[in-house]
């Protein structure tokens, strides 16, 4: 049993949790099955590869400041974390010790449930999380349970798991095709109730116009307009906030966290928020690389060894569509938790210790998702409910993980509440009636995911259906004319494409919007590497010749130009393309 333990946490460690290894592969295989070019194949592997490791510098980079963060807050308000008598660290070397085995029990459940069922369209690949969400799994049942045999545990978790990721992408897939624009991805996160709880919750509330208060989009004084850079707003605000912190910190914690570093406190904190937004734009820059990359290759995947399935990917796959909105939703949750923070040590109820990380995680879901339904207004709101929630999760779920691992309630993501209290709560409800009894929550999982693919299958068969008979309806009643008649989307998308994505395709942005603009076509524009275009969707795509034919047709209208500069120039062409698509 042992070599059978040894050889799953290998592949475990080396496949699951190296998440830049799992995507490449998988883009390997997807690109083989489609019977890509050799060369081909390997660049895709290697670019999606590269991109994850890029994506993870970034986010390594914004982390390491993250940290320093949290604990200078901390001092600044006159905080100590709470103690515990147990750690995460003595769990994983007991109990603990099963996670591999859950993980890749999890999976093989996940797999065949995803292969059996057509409505379990979503393949998890957040590899990470899948080790952390095997955790707090774990530790619930032991909560719960107490004395859980090792391979009891990990079969129950296998389960409990594998629903969890079979589930998980299905409840955020609306709202991700309002954010994404398309069922390309998925979302594999655990922060998907902060996401659905953002977005239904604007909605219900009528906060705001998602096209009309659109945070990417609004307005702003002339003087304040430096805002709408996400790299420039980021570093702002969050200089500000440290610089408040280290005033009034104590100095012996500042110096602790600035290690060998001789600069002043003030200017070690302007170079904190300098590093963060470097991290910002470094892992937006990988999502748009391996992104590119990993979608048109999963389709192999797809039709030939799992139909009809998309990837679950990393909640940053979000950022890049509304990165205001991240920086909204992130102030806001940290703004909510430290008012939290005050309150709760004014009361003596509980010391909150503020995860950064999963402010800024959290607070980003809340803010892309509540835009999306409800612009800035929804990401404000997105952004207080992760603060909230995080604050008094934390309060709350400390005891419930006394005996096994008390970080659980200090560094979580809302969905780690939700499943752990719930397996508590029930498994202390069954836990008297016997050792079979813990084998109650999985066979309870596994009915409510059966249940609801099949729902899902039936509902999706009746929709299909329908949507065909009235295309074919309004197919025959339409004259030819309006046959062959189409809208021009308002405002249309632009993308303008160069190498680098930082000289050229800047300027033909430029260029474009001035001749859009002459000719009162209303159009909203962005500019981009090569690389990261392939990720995209536009309307329009405005590049030299020989980046389009490298880029093939990833928009309705690809149009070619010759002189960056030239209004006129640009603006005919890009007529011409409008024209010939029946957009004019």
């Amino acid at each position: 049993m042992n070599t059978f333990e040894d050889v799953v946490r290998v592949i475990t460690d080396n496949l699951f949790s190296q998440v830049a290894i799992l995507i490449g592969i998988i883009a390997l295989i997807g690109l083989a099955l489609q019977r890509a070019p050799v060369n081909e194949v390997i660049a895709g592997a290697l670019r999606a590869t590269i991109g994850v490791v890029v994506l993870n510098i970034g986010v390594e980079i914004f982390t390491g400041g993250l940290s320093s963060f949290q604990t200078i807050v901390s001092s600044s308000m006159g905080l100590e974390a709470p103690k515990a008598t147990s750690s995460l660290a003595d769990f994983s070397a007991g109990p603990g010790s099963v996670v591999p085995l859950i993980i890749a029990g999890g999976f093989v459940v996940h797999l065949i449930l995803v292969r059996i069922f057509p409505a379990a369209r979503f393949v998890y690949l957040t590899g990470h999380l899948m080790y952390w969400m095997s955790v707090v799994i774990a530790a619930s049942l032991v909560e719960a349970f107490t004395d859980v045999n090792r391979w009891v545990l990990a079969g129950v978790g296998s389960i409990l798991i594998g629903c969890y990721w079979v589930l998980q992408p299905l409840w955020t897939a609306p709202l991700m095709r309002k954010v994404m624009g398309d069922d390309e991805v998925g979302l594999g996160h655990t922060d998907s109730l902060i996401a659905i709880g953002a977005g239904y919750g604007a909605r219900a509330l009528r906060l705001g116009d998602p096209v009309a208060h659109d945070s990417e989009t609004v307005k702003l004084p002339r003087a304040l307009s430096f805002f709408k850079d996400i790299n420039v707003s980021t570093a702002t605000v969050i200089g500000v906030i440290m610089l408040i912190a280290v005033l009034f910190a104590d100095p012996t914690v500042v110096h602790e966290q600035m290690g060998d570093s001789t600069v002043l406190p003030a200017v070690w904190a302007i170079l904190q928020a300098l590093r963060f937004a470097a991290g910002i734009a470094i892992l937006l820059f990988g999502v748009r690389m391996f992104l590119a990359e990993i979608v048109p290759a999963f389709r192999g995947l797809s039709e030939k060894a799992l139909p009809g399935t998309k990837p679950a990917l990393d909640l940053p796959v979000t950022f890049t569509k509304a990165p205001t909105s991240v920086m909204i939703g992130f102030l806001t949750s940290t703004v909510v938790f430290l008012l939290l923070m005050l309150l709760f040590s004014a009361t003596g109820w509980f010391v909150l210790v503020p995860p950064m990380i999963m402010l800024f995680f959290g607070g980003g879901a809340g803010g892309v998702f509540g835009n999306a339904v409800a612009g800035w207004r929804g990401a404000v709101f997105g952004g207080v409910l992760n603060g909230i929630v995080l604050g008094c999760g934390q309060a709350i779920g400390w005891s419930l993980y006394g005996s096994t691992a008390p970080e659980l309630a200090t560094l979580a993501d809302a969905d780690w509440y939700a499943v752990g209290w719930i397996l508590i709560g029930l498994g202390s409800l069954v836990s008297g009636l016997g050792a079979w009894a813990i084998w109650t929550l999985p066979v309870l999982a596994l009915v409510i995911t059966i249940v609801v693919l099949v729902l899902l299958g039936r509902r999706t068969d009746h929709g299909a259906a329908r949507e065909a008979r009235t295309a074919s309806a309004t197919t025959a009643a339409a004259p030819p004319q309006a046959r062959a008649s189409a809208t021009r989307p308002d405002p249309l998308s632009v993308l303008a494409v160069c190498g680098a994505g930082m000289g050229s395709s800047l300027i033909l942005r430029t260029t474009a919007e001035r001749a859009l603009a002459q000719r009162g076509i209303s159009a909203r524009l962005n500019h981009t590497d090569i690389g990261s275009a392939r990720s995209e969707h536009p309307d329009v795509v405005v590049a030299q010749a020989s980046y389009l034919e490298e880029l093939g047709t990833i928009a309705p209208v690809m149009v070619a130009v010759d002189n960056f500069v030239d209004v006129d120039h640009v603006g005919s062409r890009i007529v011409e393309g409008l024209e010939k698509e029946g957009w004019a």
